[in-house]
């Protein structure tokens, strides 16, 4: 027997990691370039490299709009959730990029460092959004939180960002500790990590599969995996009771990285969710619906009461940020089809919301970050009224006030959690939103009705800071009053889920 030619040479195909691997090897190239003609102080090219590596991977991502495949032997997912996912984070990698050379030249901290680490956590998040995998989820996870460790920990001459990033890291490995206990729970359960398996459910187990084909009384082991892998997940997105890393993770880090933060990694951790919930596990979905309810709700409750008394604008948008991921989790709730297009809208529009809210906080603050509490915002109107226009519509769109994008993104998502039956958790969602706009409006009447403090000083406003809160504000205020062609692009950006009766078939969740 000629073992030569019984090999047969299997097919790889890259497509679906295409903007990972531009953005991998555009990070490399700045290092590289820096490090070889890097010289002053003025380093505009490392920007401006960055933010073509980033425009690149987008279109990479658009151009595989409508596959719906498995790739990798499986391990990777090219469907719409994963397009939808990889523009949005290109975006929002972009404006942080453009954010952070104003932020960086104003500091006199420029490095390349900072710019290959923002694309390496781009890559990252965007292979998570991708993953069909849990091991691969769980490298992605690595990736990017390993850029955000440093990244939150860029000020070197701050100890307050040391002891952020400490926390943040120390946090995020116990965290992960979990997320592998439920990987290696589900591998015990099934024989394999991956969420959908192959043509043939025996030779190629996946998570999908074996649900389909195993009695009830015998997933308590892949139950109980579940619950660890919520455990890590939970982290990422800050839900209650795992939030505690937010606040102070959000204040020590750089103002920009503050808004990535918020934006990007909400992001890639509720795409996992969605693929792994609403696709792979929706067959369980009386089982894992309970816990997540119990943490939407506890996640709204607790972001919007603690961000009440905060003083800090940064502490108070890091609760504001848990007390959203409880409102999205309404839309990981409903697993229907309408959850999860509104869940990507609310996604989309809530990180060009929260990036346009810290572009605005990292102008104020200053050189090293000395005016962040709310006291430093009184008046700010009479001497900054664009800026404090804008800061307001960001507000607004947070507390998702009519005619903004906020107002839209939860109209959609808790209008699906209704349809599927969960009104008394959208009531709470409605009730905490009206906590949630006290506060909002308390840094509004700051701003606008407290006289500004002669001895203040001026503020310099670069010109890429303002075009990145220019945009956000546009993008704020035109998917609030036009929303039709992003609800729609989100509304195709439909799950790859294949089950082992229509092998030729892929449908969304809930079809």
């Amino acid at each position: 027997m000629n073992l030569a030619q019984e090999f047969s040479q299997p097919e790889v195909q890259l497509g679906g990691i295409a903007p990972e691997l531009l953005l991998v090897g555009v990070a490399l190239i700045i290092l590289v370039v820096d490090a070889s003609f890097g010289r002053g102080d003025n380093r505009w090219y490392l920007a401006g490299l960055s933010a073509l590596g980033l425009a690149g991977a987008a279109a990479l991502a658009i151009m595989t709009w409508g596959d719906n495949e498995l790739q990798l032997s499986n391990m990777i997912a090219a469907d719409g959730l994963a397009a939808f996912s990889k523009v949005s984070l290109a975006a929002f990698g972009l404006l942080t990029v453009l954010l952070g050379r104003d932020y960086l030249a104003r500091d006199k901290i420029e490095e390349s460092e900072f710019y290959a680490l923002v694309l390496f956590a781009v890559a990252g998040m965007m292979l998570m959004t991708a993953a069909a995998d849990l091991i691969v989820m769980f490298l992605a996870l690595e990736t990017f939180s390993v850029s955000l460790y440093v990244l939150v920990a860029f000020r070197r001459a701050s100890l307050a960002s040391h002891e952020s990033a400490m926390k943040y890291f120390l946090l995020g490995a116990f965290s992960s500790a979990f997320f592998l206990l439920g990987i290696a729970l589900t591998y015990g359960a099934i024989g394999s990590t991956n969420l959908y398996g192959g043509a043939d459910p025996v030779a190629e187990p996946g998570i999908a599969n074996f649900i389909t084909g195993t009695p009830t009384d015998d997933l308590s082991l892949l139950i109980v995996a579940t619950g660890f892998l919520v455990i890590g997940l939970g982290f990422k997105i800050a839900a209650v009771p795992f939030h505690m890393w937010t606040p102070d993770a959000y204040q020590g880090a750089p103002s920009p990285i503050t808004g990535f933060m918020a934006a990007g990694t909400k992001f890639a951790a509720f795409a996992a969710l969605l693929r792994l919930f609403d696709a792979s596990l929706f067959p369980l979905r009386s089982e894992w619906r309970p816990l997540l309810i119990v943490l939407a709700v506890a996640t709204m409750i607790a972001g919007s009461v603690l961000a009440i008394v905060q003083e800090d604008l940064k502490r108070l948008l890091a609760y504001s940020s848990i007390a959203h991921a409880g409102f999205v989790l309404t839309g990981v709730i409903a697993a229907n089809d309408r959850g999860v297009s509104g869940a990507l809208f609310y996604l989309a529009t809530y990180g060009v919301a929260v990036l346009g809210a810290f572009a605005v906080i990292s102008v104020v603050a200053g050189r090293d970050e000395e005016r962040v509490l709310l006291a430093d915002h009184r008046g700010l109107f009479y001497e900054h009224p664009l800026l404090t226009t804008a800061l307001t519509l960001f507000l607004l769109s947070l507390a998702g006030v009519p005619v903004t994008s906020g107002f839209v993104g939860k109209l959609v998502v808790f209008g699906a959690a209704v349809e599927a039956g969960y009104t008394w958790v959208v009531v709470v969602g409605v009730l905490t939103s009206a906590i949630a706009a006290f506060f909002y409006l308390k840094v509004m009447a700051t701003m606008f009705l407290q006289e500004r403090d002669p001895d203040a000083p001026a503020l310099p406003v670069g010109r890429l800071a303002s075009g990145v809160v220019a945009v956000a504000a546009v993008a704020t205020i035109g998917f609030g009053l036009a929303w039709s062609p992003l609800i729609n692009a989100a509304e195709s950006a439909t799950i790859f889920f294949q089950s082992p009766q229509e092998q030729s078939a892929p449908i969304p969740p809930g079809g």
